[in-house]
């Protein structure tokens, strides 16, 4: 039985929005992470992190394809390879390797290591990742065995091809969400253990990122109720949608104001991320996940229609 959950109008700044919330079908993943639209393929790709499978959503058949990838046992996420439409970039492990599937099979394999981080943190992984809109990659690791709040040795990186991989920034507790946006010159970024959103001056001839600044602060008065802000994106009109890991909403920001123009509520807790797609990039897809014995539906793919909001494909990955 599919569960819908009924329009919810919302009211923010004498300003009433309707939004509906419905999960997608058998798209659970333990821990779902990493959404990314393709636009040739009208495809959502994400991954269930914990379990190295790689997951597809087939928007004209309104099903999940799903795949193990062979001898791996973590798929922190999923990038598409620019003119090599079976080709995927996966972080596994400390690696990012290169994943052969067909979006249909049960299994994957593992082809080529692109290039591996930290390789004697071995109680590190790497975690969320994306493309910027000129092709390089984007992702950092996290403490995976251990405290990462008290063990930040995680770093961000940048990696674009013919190219090394170069740390952005270090002391990092679990690097999470990324977003860009060309219009404003701006990089958004998420370590979660800072209970914030960062945005910086963004080159987007050079990949540097420059200036931090603390955009939207999640923290409350008193830590144990701290929001966990976990993956992100962005729409056309440069606002932020934050996923929070321990929330069960997504925030609608204003990066310049830091004033949240909406909440998107889920019956679930652990929302891990988002991403516009769709044909007409309207709708939001959102992963979530079910660690720490969280009930049904904990670990469904929802998508989110009515936000009266659009926002842009993934990019594929050059290599």
């Amino acid at each position: 039985m599919m569960l819908l959950i009924p329009v919810v109008a919302v009211c923010l700044f004498g300003l009433t929005m309707s939004y509906k919330v419905e999960p997608l079908p058998d798209s659970y993943a333990g821990l779902g992470e990493g959404p990314h639209w393709d636009v040739a393929r009208q495809s959502l790709y994400y991954v269930d992190l914990e379990a190295g499978s790689l997951l597809r959503y087939d928007y004209a058949q309104n099903k999940v394809y799903k795949t193990k990838i062979e001898g791996e046992t973590l798929a922190g996420f999923v990038l598409p390879v620019e003119g090599r439409p079976q080709e995927f970039a996966v972080g596994c492990g400390r690696r990012v390797v290169i994943v052969n599937w067909d979006g249909v099979s049960p299994s994957a394999k593992v082809v080529r290591t692109l290039f591996e981080v930290q390789p004697l943190m071995d109680k590190n992984r790497l975690n969320d990742a994306k493309v910027d809109p000129r092709g390089r990659f984007f992702g950092g690791t996290m403490r995976y065995i251990g405290d990462e709040f008290e063990f930040r040795h995680g770093e961000l990186y940048r990696w674009e091809a013919g190219g090394q991989v170069s740390v952005i920034k270090g002391d990092v507790g679990i690097s999470n969400g990324l977003a860009w946006d060309e219009k404003a010159k701006k990089f958004y970024y998420i370590d979660t253990t800072d209970y914030e959103v960062k945005s910086y001056d963004y080159n987007f001839e050079t990949g540097v990122a420059t200036n931090p600044k603390v955009i939207f602060n999640l923290r409350k008065n008193s830590p144990k109720d701290h929001l966990l802000p976990d993956g992100l994106t962005i729409d056309t009109e440069g606002n932020l949608y934050v996923a929070t890991f321990n929330g069960a909403t997504i925030y609608k920001v204003n990066p310049n104001t830091g004033k949240i123009l909406l909440e998107i509520k889920f019956p679930t807790k652990q929302i891990t991320s988002a991403a516009f797609g769709g044909p007409n990039l309207d709708i939001l897809y959102v992963t979530t996940a079910a660690k720490f014995d969280q009930p049904a539906p904990a670990g469904t793919t929802y998508k989110v229609t009515g936000l009266n909001a659009t926002g842009y494909p993934g990019v594929n990955l050059k290599v």
